[in-house]
């Protein structure tokens, strides 16, 4: 468990169904090549191993959130009175703040091991279970649309 903590980013954004996380996991150079576009960074930059960890993601080692719950001692914003605040409302991309608003209260109420696990199984396709990534708004392997977020 200890390891997988390291995917509980603080805004509650679950590393464990990012696509950048996926695709360095997975070592997928055809997706990392896809979310190149995405983050406007090179292939070289999509690598993650969680929010938590000592390889976060690039934009992640700057990120006011993580600085915030860092600086007040907490783990998280499911442990702040202040959710959801000015970093959460100025959150700049609209899915990941759709997700954040979604998953802090349900964090708050399951614990972080129950929350993870949860997450882990919103992210598969209603039509045919396929494991899918947070964002994505058609299933890869039968083309349904989704909406998991």
């Amino acid at each position: 468990m200890e390891d997988k903590k390291k995917l509980a980013a603080p805004c509650g954004l679950y590393c464990g169904v990012c696509a950048i996380y996926m695709a360095h996991r997975d070592n997928n150079l055809k997706f990392k090549e896809r979310l190149t576009t995405v983050y406007n960074v090179g292939v070289d930059d999509i690598r993650c191993k969680g929010c938590l960890s000592d390889e976060p993601f690039v934009y992640c080692h700057t990120c006011p959130i993580k600085s915030c719950v860092i600086k007040k001692s907490i783990e998280g914003c499911h442990q702040c009175d202040d959710f959801p605040c000015k970093f959460i409302e100025d959150f700049p991309i609209p899915v990941g703040k759709k997700v954040i608003l979604r998953a802090i209260p349900t964090w708050r109420e399951l614990g972080t091991e129950r929350w993870m696990e949860e997450e882990e199984k919103r992210y598969h396709c209603p039509h045919c279970g396929y494991t899918l990534f947070r964002g994505v708004m058609t299933c890869r392997n039968c083309k349904e649309p989704v909406d998991l977020d």
